[in-house]
């Protein structure tokens, strides 16, 4: 899994929908979409329920949303860290 694909499916949850995640994204909604069923498939599990106009996120996106915003403010910490010591 790329880090990438943890901020696309953290934009998708807040937008709710795919199409203003891509707007946002400033990529194509096709690729934003086929890079969710990506990670879906990745790990057997369905993140978003899907309507022809929004999409929320099912209990399992939501424990996952949680996880990938730790993941990912432990790495911007982690690159603040190695940041400043490379200043030193």
């Amino acid at each position: 899994m790329e880090l990438r694909v943890l901020k696309y499916f953290i934009t998708v949850a807040q937008e709710q929908s795919f199409s203003k995640a891509a707007k946002v994204l400033n990529v194509s909604q096709p690729a934003l979409s086929k890079q969710i069923k990506d990670l879906e498939d990745e790990y057997q599990i369905t993140l978003f329920n899907r309507t022809t106009r929004t999409v929320s996120l099912t209990e399992e996106g939501r424990l996952f949303k949680e996880q990938a915003i730790e993941i990912l403010n432990l790495v911007d910490r982690s690159e603040a860290v190695s940041y400043t010591h490379l200043r030193a």
